[in-house]
């Protein structure tokens, strides 16, 4: 299963982007996304930003991932 994940865009230098990641930061590049700016909540995956979403559907997208958790917990044990 592939899965993109909500994150923020703290930087922008050209098409590479710094991004808050749940808290951690890493790297995306914007070239599929050159809308987004800094502060827009953007999906990646796979180190691309996919496209931009507002603020509520990034929060209900971690929502969505938290009750995936709690639903597999020890489950692969």
């Amino acid at each position: 299963m592939c899965l993109a994940i909500p994150a923020r865009i703290e930087s922008l230098e050209g098409e590479k982007a710094t991004i808050d990641l749940a808290g951690a930061s890493a790297t995306a590049i914007t070239s599929l996304t050159p809308q987004a700016k800094v502060g827009d909540w953007v999906l990646v995956h796979a180190g691309y930003a996919i496209t931009v979403l507002d603020e509520k559907d990034a929060r209900e997208t971690f929502a969505i991932l938290r009750e995936m958790e709690a639903a597999t917990v020890g489950q692969f044990e």
